[in-house]
């Protein structure tokens, strides 16, 4: 997670929780909402963190009267938030802040608090936040433009404003995993059943998980996980929640191979324990006809005797592309197209098979190590497309200019709808900030 990304959720917690008592007021008031001074504080600090550096206080204050403004209108409308929801988006707050600072219990002693007394100091806000977001939905969700407004709009953006567009890549792929046979699986079955012979022997489950645990995010902590329902597998959490403290889980299979858990503790949904994974791996044999595949492949595509989306169909196992004519998603904006930005975090060895190469040409067999599932195989690359750097236009960018139209007339609806509830809501403002020039008329004259 970025710096600045984690800066937004720290600070969130940070002038939250355990902050020392000092005189409060109430800047405003939206319907039966209130909005403290150290709210408006608080958030000032959040966009801070997040990059705004130039956000003023008046700006921070309108902010939260319209979430506010949001809340109350879900409320009448009888909008719902469930539990599950609240509890999902906690547990996504806590882990991000738990992965920085280390573990729960280094949470817990840093702000001298439970985890569960932390979640319960933020459930009302992020139940409200929840609301909030939804009945936006309600607001925006139709909303749609035509090509005519997409046109329209492009042609009413001043010259200085048209973006600069820097090279766009898109890529596809055609990617064979070694097949792991039932032989493999019972290896991996049989090697960690010893595992978990030697330490009901004797042998320490922290010592046993260092040398021999296949997850690289707990083996190095002796298997150490803390975490609460929902963060892990069903498998996992089965196995957690059938044992008692001390005792150790018969081994289970997951889509990530074998487990064997010790149950440490548990409260609640919360939990810590320690883990052991051992993932099957292929026969050696299994990889090279991998790659005798894919060399066929590249051999009947070099000989045009196959189509590029006939091979795919043919020759791909990668879940992921097969269905797509081996299309590589962006997975950190969602789209297909890759800045080399992106590149970089996500598989550099994309630009160095087809940096050389021309549009619709691709590279010879390679080994390749999928950084999700951390499964190697041997992959073809070909580069979809490359574009130059250029002013942003209707023809090669239409889809970005159609979403920033798209983006420009939710704003309008907002700002409309928000100026129709303000009206007839009950809105109060401290005379301190009566003199903001807001963008909607909050003080009604």
């Amino acid at each position: 997670m970025s710096n600045k990304i984690f800066g937004l959720f720290f600070c969130l917690i940070l002038t939250t929780l355990g902050r020392t008592q000092v005189v409060d007021k109430i800047a405003a008031q939206v319907g039966d909402n209130i909005i403290l001074w150290s709210d408006v504080e608080k958030k000032l600090v959040q966009s801070q963190a997040a990059g705004s550096t130039n956000t003023t206080y008046c700006e921070v204050l309108e902010e939260l009267m319209y979430q506010e403004l949001l809340v109350n209108q879900a409320k009448l409308d009888s909008l719902v938030v469930t539990d599950d929801q609240v509890n999902a988006e906690m547990e996504n707050r806590i882990r991000l802040i738990e992965n920085k600072i280390g573990s729960r219990q280094k949470m817990e002693e840093f702000y001298g608090k439970s985890i569960t007394e932390i979640k319960d100091e933020f459930r009302g806000a992020i139940r409200d936040r929840l609301l909030a977001e939804e009945m936006e939905r309600t607001i925006t969700g139709s909303i749609s433009v035509t090509p005519k407004e997409v046109k329209q709009f492009y042609e009413s953006l001043p010259e200085d404003s048209i973006p600069f567009i820097n090279t766009a890549l898109s890529f596809q792929q055609i990617v064979h995993y070694p097949i792991i046979t039932k032989e493999d699986k019972l290896l991996a079955y049989n090697k960690l059943t010893e595992i978990r012979n030697a330490i009901l022997g004797g042998k320490n489950f922290d010592t046993q998980a260092r040398i021999h645990s296949m997850d690289p995010g707990s083996a190095s902590q002796g298997g150490k996980i803390e975490a609460s329902r929902g963060m892990m597998v069903p498998p996992f959490e089965a196995a957690v929640f059938s044992v008692n403290e001390g005792e150790i889980s018969d081994v289970f299979e997951s889509d990530y191979g074998y487990h064997i858990v010790k149950l440490i503790k548990r409260k609640g949904d919360d939990y810590s324990c320690q883990h052991i994974l051992i993932v099957p791996e292929f026969n050696p044999s299994t990889f090279e006809q991998s790659a005798l595949k894919m060399d066929s492949c590249y051999a009947l595509l070099n000989q045009k005797k196959i189509t590029w989306d006939e091979a795919v169909i043919r020759f791909s196992n990668d879940e992921m592309t097969k269905q797509n004519k081996g299309i590589i998603t962006n997975p950190i904006t969602g789209e297909q197209t890759w800045d080399m930005e992106d590149l970089n975090q996500v598989d550099q060895q994309i630009f160095l098979l087809t940096d050389v190469l021309e549009k619709g040409e691709f590279s010879a067999p390679n080994l390749y190590m999928n950084i999700f599932d951390r499964k190697q195989g041997v992959r073809i690359v070909r580069l979809m497309d490359r574009t130059q750097p250029h002013k942003a236009n209707l023809k090669e960018d239409y889809a970005l200019i159609k979403r920033a139209a798209e983006n420009e007339k939710k704003q309008r609806i907002i700002r409309e709808w928000t100026q129709g509830k303000i009206g007839n809501a009950y809105v109060k403002i401290d005379s301190d900030y009566v003199q903001c020039v807001f963008k909607n008329n909050w003080i009604k004259l």
